[in-house]
């Protein structure tokens, strides 16, 4: 494949020859801002380029130039701080602001909205465009998530993720021009579409246009984050639980080697069954023919106890094994493994299904 050498503000670098601009400035250690900039697989990359936020200077080229969509090539001499990328970076937010509803006090993506960060970043309080405003209708057809897309910039990274990563081609644009926005065909309710709803388009969104439903108010730097494996399956999926005060208020997924910042709707979603009443949070055991409540050795104790009379009295076969697909495959294995080879019985058996 061999490599390119190029510069990126004045700092030499080497990489790939497929990659972009926007690898040779990180490889370079240089932060360019991005809007619409989704990297969730390699090979994917370069087929946005929406929002121009991470336009940069090429020596010799006479437009400003897309860092994550202009591949590199050699001896490229690259400014990404330069008075008219900065101008334009500028320009280009006051223009989304222009037709952007500014509910910053009371969105809940405030502290972690990409439009919000870019304008502290550029020092944009307002913007000198006015006019027309869009007003589209509220979708709140789907069960687990909001569509609101007076608050879109068209940044392509739901379509993206419905269409690239999730393979589901729920979303894409509708209309041209000012009126232009990502809908369902037809522009019908979400819920009348083939989304499956799985929010990867809710995980991806820059600013309020995708939020969750939830019973839970919190802003994001009130949580705390755990990075934890979902149990809904045994593929394995990396998440980060957001918890206030305690409590579970939501899933947001994370770069596991299984999902690369995908979850489906059970991961994404199905939380709330943590924080329910009835869930068993100890071992029980039945005493005087009633489940009580018992401590972790104690539960374990009477499993050994009870396997290690039966199996003397009756040998291996007389045991069995029933496990779930809500522990990872390594669990299953090493569950497998215990009936076989501690048990001396082949009778397992797997669910397969939730």
């Amino acid at each position: 494949m061999g490599v390119v050498k190029l510069t990126v503000d004045g700092i030499a670098v080497e990489v790939p020859r497929n990659s972009y601009i926007i690898d040779a400035a990180n490889a370079a250690g240089v932060k360019i801002p991005t809007l619409c900039y989704l990297e969730l697989h390699k090979d994917k990359r370069g087929d946005n380029a929406s929002c121009r936020i991470c336009c940069v200077e090429v020596a010799g080229r006479k437009n400003l130039a897309p860092a994550c969509a202009t591949p590199v090539m050699e001896g490229m001499d690259i400014k990404t701080d330069t008075d008219r990328v900065i101008n334009a970076r500028k320009m280009m937010l006051e223009l989304l602001l222009s037709d952007h509803a500014q509910e910053c006090l009371t969105c809940s993506k405030a502290g972690k909205c990409g439009l919000q960060d870019l304008c502290y970043q550029y020092d944009i309080k307002e913007t000198r465009f006015g006019g027309l405003m869009n007003s589209f209708p509220m979708d709140e057809s789907n069960e687990f998530y909001v569509r609101d897309m007076n608050k879109c910039v068209n940044c392509r990274r739901c379509v993206m993720a419905c269409s690239h990563y999730q393979c589901t081609n729920a979303l894409d644009f509708a209309s041209r021009g000012f009126t232009s926005h990502p809908t369902p065909p037809f522009d019908d309710p979400i819920t009348d579409s083939v989304c499956v709803s799985c929010g990867n388009c809710v995980s991806v969104c820059p600013t309020g246009a995708l939020l969750p439903k939830s019973v839970d108010k919190f802003r994001t730097w009130e949580v705390a984050r755990t990075l934890t494996t979902c149990s809904y399956c045994g593929v394995g999926c990396q998440m980060e639980l957001l918890t206030k005060d305690g409590k579970v208020v939501g899933v947001e997924p994370a770069d596991g080697a299984a999902n690369n910042n995908l979850l489906c709707v059970k991961g994404k979603f199905g939380y709330n069954f943590i924080n329910h009443p009835d869930r068993l949070k100890k071992p029980l055991i039945r005493k005087d023919g009633e489940l009580v409540e018992a401590s972790w050795d104690e539960a374990y104790s009477l499993i050994v106890e009870k396997a290690t009379k039966t199996k003397a009295e009756f040998g291996g076969e007389a045991l069995a094994g029933l496990t779930s697909a809500r522990i990872t495959n390594e669990e299953n294995y090493l569950f497998q493994k215990m009936i076989r080879a501690g048990f001396g019985s082949n009778n397992v058996d797997h669910c397969a299904r939730l």
